[in-house]
């Protein structure tokens, strides 16, 4: 793509959003904790939260503000269950959205499954930290990482104030 940045640490946070599942049980957490550090990159923060507005809202707060971490997974909350609600809780909390993601990864994850077209994944901006809507599932979160892991250092870069 042309970019001449030097390679940077991308710190990320997790965010689980459940009303069952334990960090122990948290398969697709886990696996996106890897896929960052194969990156190379840091994984601060990884938690679980109850499957409700507020808990979700709070720990996005909490791991932009607080932990000043670059990007934010959630894990969980996307679908079409009443109970799943992240991407109300991240819109509560983000000043715009970045439509193209969520699109490129329902767009990945069409070729694998028609069933990624039930998605409302969502991802949007808090401030210089990118927020992303990942599913719960292990196999849809490995999947989803693959369509948007490219794009994620290029946003950091520009999230940061360096520009294209």
């Amino acid at each position: 793509m042309g970019e001449s940045y030097e390679p940077m640490k991308i710190r990320f946070a997790i965010i689980t959003c459940s009303d069952t599942r334990t960090i122990e049980q948290d398969t697709a957490g886990a696996a996106l904790a890897g896929l960052i550090a194969e990156q190379g990159w840091i994984c601060e923060s990884h938690v679980i939260v109850k499957d409700e507005i507020e808990q979700i809202s709070l720990a996005i707060v909490e791991a932009a503000d607080d932990l000043d971490v670059d990007i934010i997974l959630t894990c969980g909350g996307s679908g079409l269950s009443l109970r799943d609600v992240t991407p109300e809780a991240t819109r509560a909390v983000c000043e715009r959205e970045v439509p193209g993601i969520a699109e490129g990864m329902r767009a990945h994850s069409m070729q694998i499954t028609p069933r990624a077209m039930l998605s409302r994944a969502i991802a949007a901006q808090r401030g210089r930290t990118l927020v992303i809507n990942f599913p719960g599932s292990e196999k849809a979160a490995r999947e989803n990482w693959e369509g948007v892991v490219g794009v994620l250092e290029h946003a950091a870069h520009m999230m940061a104030g360096e520009g294209h």
